[in-house]
């Protein structure tokens, strides 16, 4: 990888965290995101602790795909780091966000999913935003942030779901990750995930029976978006 594509890929890593710390999703400094170039094999996250004003360019700090080990620099990335890692590897996305936002956080130590009870979810998400199951007293011993994504890649993989059309997650008593082809994607996720929280949050409490949507209307919304079908927003430069 060249030094101008790391220096890019810095910057858009650093810009995407600026726009999570300004969403009003994070407190202090909870909450991080990467970006990854796959083909390069690394991806760049925010360093552990360091306080959003002070972050730079420069501060990024690149880890191997491959290995994990931070590749320049001196500053520790993340603490989250080794669950950012797991979901490139099985995921195949080019940005994470994580974040303790207050409704998805509490859906999350409730253990309760967001279910997809309309348009609004259908529009992002295909399906419900599931949790995890809880880590074991030895996951949470040793490799904590390892087993934290591996437990999210086990509640996709043990039901066949496919992390491009479920985009997001319940860690449970943790908190949301996000993810999409770019850092920005993560955090627009990110902050649309909040949202749906607050709305299930609502619902539960308006009519905790509500019927579910006819699956033809969320196919509807998620195809509009998502896929060759796909037919919402501009086309991208150079297509027809």
């Amino acid at each position: 990888m060249t030094k101008a594509r790391l220096a890019e890929l810095r910057r858009a890593v650093l810009e995407a965290n600026l726009r999570l710390a300004n969403s009003g999703l994070v407190l202090g400094t909870f909450g991080n995101v990467s970006g990854a170039d796959l083909k390069a094999g690394l991806f760049v996250i925010k360093p552990s602790g360091v306080p959003y004003a002070d972050l730079t360019p420069a501060r990024m700090v690149p880890v191997s795909l491959k290995t994990g080990e931070v590749l320049e620099g001196k500053l520790r990335p993340s603490s989250d780091t080794p669950t950012h890692l797991e979901l490139y590897r099985a995921f195949g996305c080019g940005g994470i966000a994580h974040t303790h936002s207050e409704c998805a956080t509490a859906l999350a130590q409730a253990r309760t999913r967001i279910r997809c009870m309309g348009t609004t979810h259908a529009d992002y998400f295909r399906d419900d935003v599931l949790v995890t199951r809880p880590l074991t007293a030895a996951e949470v011993a040793v490799e904590y942030e390892v087993n934290t994504g591996r437990v999210i890649v086990e509640t996709f993989s043990s039901l066949d779901l496919s992390a491009a059309d479920v985009p997001g997650v319940l860690v449970a008593n943790h908190g949301p990750f996000t993810w999409g082809d770019d850092p920005f994607e993560a955090v627009e996720r990110a902050l649309v995930l909040e949202q749906l929280a607050r709305m299930e949050i609502t619902l539960r409490l308006l009519a905790p029976e509500a019927p579910r949507p006819d699956s033809f209307l969320v196919e509807k919304h998620f195809g509009r978006k998502h896929g060759k079908d796909a037919y919402y927003g501009q086309k991208k430069k150079g297509g027809k």
